[in-house]
């Protein structure tokens, strides 16, 4: 076993970096723990990407990268409570990318999925804990809306301060973002 995938077994984001037909056909785009070059949601061909998906979940089930990839092309087409499960088993591997896209999923009741807050509040913090852009920035926002505040997740200032740190070294010189992140320590402040 090479050290680089033994490391990733032990980040738990990638069980195996071999890329699949499934990663090809669904592949999120901003998902940092790809292996290749992301689909955008109206690009993918969904019958072939649950296809792939399903076979390389069959290869290996315990991948969180492939099966977030399984629950996103079955949530698009259509097939949300199907994708539950996958949804489930990319949580259960830690898996960045699931963990801020099924809190969301649970933030706002869709694709099927119970609308539960306080869940959302645990993953997409969880997904900021792993490094994840979407929840370094999400998480303070939606909690200093007060989405949160009725939950028991952390939502110290002090750990949103630093959520926003890591989330501006992220940016890229990116305009759009800087001024997000900006406003959002200011709101903090």
């Amino acid at each position: 076993m090479g050290l680089l995938f033994a490391l990733t077994l032990v980040a738990g984001a990638v069980s195996n970096p071999t890329v699949t037909d499934c990663d090809r056909l669904a592949a999120h785009p901003s998902d940092p723990d790809k292996v290749t070059a992301g689909v955008a949601q109206k690009d993918m061909d969904l019958p072939a990407a649950v296809t792939a998906c399903q076979i390389a979940v069959k290869n290996d089930p315990v991948s969180g990268r492939l099966n977030y990839q399984l629950a996103r092309a079955l949530g698009y087409s259509g097939r949300g409570k199907e994708a539950a499960g996958n949804r489930d088993a990319a949580i259960r591997a830690d898996y960045p990318q699931a963990l801020f896209v099924v809190g969301y999923i649970h933030l706002f009741g869709l694709n099927d999925a119970q609308k539960d807050v306080c869940k959302a509040a645990d993953l997409i913090r969880r997904s900021a804990l792993k490094g994840r852009q979407a929840g370094l920035v999400g998480f303070p926002h939606w909690a200093m809306l007060g989405r949160f505040k009725d939950c028991p997740v952390r939502q110290d200032k002090a750990e949103m301060e630093e959520f926003l740190n890591r989330a501006r070294g992220q940016v890229d010189g990116d305009f759009y973002q800087t001024i997000l992140i900006e406003s959002l320590e200011a709101r903090l402040r």
